[in-house]
């Protein structure tokens, strides 16, 4: 059974210090196959907005388990205040 898999992890901003989150997804054939069709989503600075693609200083990344999307509840809504289960102001 195919399953797609998203990778986060977290490093210093070159720019503001600030945490920068970057993630990539990956597809798994099945439980013991490597994972294949590899593809970055990006990364961002959470406090300035600065996009940093990788780790340029020294230092340490945090890299957090794979998760694997496509259980639970698919979200069917486009906008995306309503993925938190933020309320949307009236």
């Amino acid at each position: 059974m195919r399953k797609q898999y998203l990778h986060l992890s977290a490093y210093i901003c070159d720019e503001c210090k600030g945490p920068v989150v970057s993630g990539l997804l990956a597809v798994r054939e099945d439980e013991i196959s490597r994972e294949t069709d590899i593809r970055p989503i990006g990364a961002i600075c959470l406090s300035c907005g600065h996009r940093q693609p990788t780790m340029t200083e020294p230092g340490i990344t945090h890299q957090f388990p794979p998760h694997q999307l496509g259980v639970g509840k698919a979200h069917r809504s486009s906008d995306p205040a309503s993925w938190s289960g933020a309320v949307p102001a009236q």
